[in-house]
């Protein structure tokens, strides 16, 4: 079979190796939504809209919390089942939501989780930080506290977030992948925190890899990756990719 007569998706990733098909249901993939319920009910109908009663996943991307002022609203209304019957929900962890569990267990992380958005997602909880950012008694109060203010749905909910999910020719992850590792073995670390080594690499991947974590003016899409972090906390823009037949739109609040 020569380059020219591939299927799309295998010349798109420039390569003549055999990859998957695209997924033949439509796909949803969210954004950082950053603690902005707001943004998230209007992207949430848009998307209902859009699909117009076809079956379709949505996987949200991770970040849910942190620097916007209604993280607890956030995922109060993900559990609150707020899509129809047609659309199922997968859930990815953020290194924002790894970093409220590690919170609860290890009270030292409270300053550095703070300098990032976390001292909103305590008032969203009801909590509030210690005044100093080296008051470590302080600190393990703040971090006792959220776990008493929790509910305990909202805890499960942090627990079960999944790392990462394969859908056909599509690998999504918050951040990105380690391109030196094969996608069955990322650690943690990379699929939730890596920027430079995944976006300044060029080679070609086994997927095209949907991911936020890096904002950006814009929605970007090219033949490895399909980046969907828009800022929504500060910019306002909370962003979808719409991954359907093998072609890709972008909906936006």
């Amino acid at each position: 079979m020569s380059a020219s007569t591939l299927p799309w998706w295998r010349r798109w990733l420039g390569s003549t190796e055999p990859r998957p098909a695209p997924p033949e249901q439509m796909i949803y993939a969210v954004g950082d939504i950053h603690g902005r319920l707001d943004l998230l009910e209007r992207l949430s109908q848009r998307i209902i809209d859009h699909a117009a009663g076809t079956p379709a996943e949505i996987i949200f991307l991770g970040d849910y919390i942190d620097r916007g002022q209604d993280s607890a609203g956030v995922v109060s209304f993900l559990l609150s089942d707020p899509f129809p019957d047609t659309f199922t929900c997968t859930y990815l962890k953020g290194n924002h939501e790894a970093t409220l569990l590690d919170f609860l267990s290890n009270p030292q992380v409270g300053p550095s989780w703070a300098q990032f958005g976390g001292g909103e997602t305590l008032i969203s909880y009801g909590v509030r930080a210690p005044l100093g950012r080296l008051d470590e008694a302080g600190w393990v109060k703040t971090s006792a506290d959220l776990a008493a203010q929790l509910p305990t749905g909202h805890l499960s909910f942090y627990q079960q977030l999944a790392l990462s999910a394969e859908r056909g020719c599509y690998f999504f992850a918050h951040a990105g992948v380690d391109p030196e590792t094969p996608l069955d073995q990322q650690d943690e670390a990379s699929l939730l925190w890596v920027r430079d080594a995944f976006l300044n690499d060029s080679r070609t991947l086994p997927r095209i890899i949907v991911h936020g974590h890096t904002p950006a003016p814009g929605p970007f899409a090219d033949q490895r990756r399909i980046g969907l972090d828009t800022g929504a906390y500060q910019t306002g823009v909370l962003t979808a990719a719409c991954l359907m037949a093998g072609r890709v739109s972008f909906l936006s609040t």
